[in-house]
């Protein structure tokens, strides 16, 4: 779990973040969306602790990150798997050798031990058979997964995705969603997601969080958001036409 309590965060003298608190639960997918410069991509990168704070507390399992000395924040570090919008992969390495990187640089373990948790993970993300094929080998949507591979090989605490299913088709972006979230509730992980994608939020938004030029807009599950009163989250979420008759079709069907 990790909680934020009245977070606030300037540039410049620029407010990006006024006194935002949430929390976001383990074994649930916790999206953050929000309009371009709503403050996501900043809020997350503060989780993560690649930006200071200005003022407030980040707690990671009721622990303030905060009043952490280094070592005790590289522990944290060590817990968290990050899934980054263009996947990163390493394009000189192979799928094998891309996963078993977090290991190398962070245990102790061996090759032969490294190799089989790496494969591990490989089939657990569906991509038997593609251990020696280099990036450049494999479709946006295997990327992705290797990329998911590599962020849950070291049995992450905490699962942070940003744009996980930037570039993607919507067939793909569905796939790769279920996969974040049946690895979610597997390993009963803390999972933030960053996204644009709307589709995301219907499908895995067990919980929703929406900035609104640095502000907390809303928060609540992709079900509440179909009953919501606040309308500049309603016009958000329901901008296009479809999503209206999603919409209406699901409060027709619970009128009833």
């Amino acid at each position: 779990m990790i909680t934020i309590k009245n977070l606030n965060k300037t540039f410049a003298g620029a407010v990006v973040l006024n006194d935002i608190s949430t929390e976001f639960e383990n074994g649930k997918t916790n999206l953050i969306i929000g309009q371009s410069g709503s403050g996501k991509t900043v809020l997350l990168k503060c989780i993560l602790g690649l930006f200071g704070i200005d003022s407030g507390e980040i707690f990671f399992d009721k622990k303030s990150f905060q009043k952490m000395n280094i070592k005790q924040r590289s522990v944290i570090r060590q817990e968290i798997g990050m899934v980054f919008q263009g996947s990163a992969l390493f394009d000189s390495m192979t799928v094998e050798e891309n996963i078993m990187f977090p290991m190398q640089m962070l245990t102790q373990k061996g090759f032969e031990e490294m190799q089989v948790r790496a494969n591990q993970v490989i089939e657990r993300v569906n991509l038997v058979n593609a251990n020696k094929k280099l990036p450049s080998e494999l479709s946006g949507g295997m990327q992705k997964r290797v990329a998911i591979a590599r962020a849950i090989v070291m049995n992450p605490k905490y699962l942070f995705c940003d744009e996980p299913n930037s570039g993607l088709d919507p067939k793909t972006s569905t796939i790769i969603d279920n996969l974040i979230q049946e690895i979610t509730e597997e390993y009963e992980i803390t999972t933030i997601i960053n996204t644009h994608d709307m589709n995301s939020v219907m499908e895995i938004g067990e919980k929703v969080l929406f900035l609104e030029n640095g502000n907390k807009g809303w928060e609540g599950s992709n079900k509440e958001v179909f009953n919501t009163d606040n309308q500049t989250v309603s016009n958000f979420i329901y901008s296009s036409n479809l999503f209206k008759k999603v919409r209406k079709v699901y409060r027709n069907e619970n009128d009833n």
